[in-house]
């Protein structure tokens, strides 16, 4: 799945529940560390949450980590988790 030195994600799977909740499943691949890894983030009212993003408890690298986020966020803003 990893391409030497770029960070990858890929979504597996996603769904929307009640209350502006959305819960996405995603893999990925950190090429600082040279990890793959997979996790889960929700998004209540279009805010991501989850130890995978979270600074202080995800175990991917920080650039990694910001760019899983901001992944999510821009993929979660243009409506692909509708």
């Amino acid at each position: 799945m990893h391409h030497e030195n770029q960070h990858v994600l890929n979504v597996i799977d996603f769904i929307k529940t009640g209350h502006n909740t959305c819960f996405v499943k995603v893999v990925g691949y950190d090429a600082e560390a040279n990890l793959e890894f997979e996790g889960e983030v929700k998004f209540v009212q279009d805010n991501p949450f989850g130890d995978l993003i979270h600074p202080e408890r995800s175990h991917l690298t920080p650039a990694s980590r910001v760019f899983v986020r901001e992944n999510l966020i821009n993929r979660y803003m243009k409506g692909e988790f509708d």
